[in-house]
């Protein structure tokens, strides 16, 4: 069992920032990527960003170039730095774990933060 706990989340303006930290706590080992993802309303969760264990980062093309992804392996957190923020960035945004145990991977998630962003 792991637990995802985010924060970070807010009301900002178009064009203004917010860092999203997640942390994970319980069954922890064996973790290997986390990542982030977002549900607007009215729409499926969508992948926002990914990193591994080695810090190789991938990104969704909407957001390359304004946000970025790290972590902290020894805290077992990942932050996301979200910049240039645009309206259609408005999403509840959840932390994701991927966990290895033995050959068998499985998910786990975190209960969202809202982010709106106003024009």
């Amino acid at each position: 069992q792991v637990q995802l706990v985010e924060s970070g989340g807010g009301l900002v303006q178009a064009g203004g920032s917010l860092r999203l930290p997640c942390a994970a706590s319980g069954s922890i080992f064996g973790i290997n990527a986390m990542g982030w993802y977002r549900q607007a309303p009215g729409k499926q969760r969508e992948l926002v960003a990914v990193i591994t264990s080695g810090g190789s980062a991938n990104y969704a093309d909407s957001v390359k170039g304004r946000f970025t992804i790290s972590r902290d392996n020894a805290k077992n957190t990942v932050y996301l730095q979200m910049n240039s923020l645009k309206p259609e960035d408005t999403a509840v945004y959840y932390c994701n774990a991927e966990r290895v145990v033995l050959t068998i991977n499985r998910v786990y998630w975190g209960q969202g933060t809202q982010v709106t962003v106003s024009s």
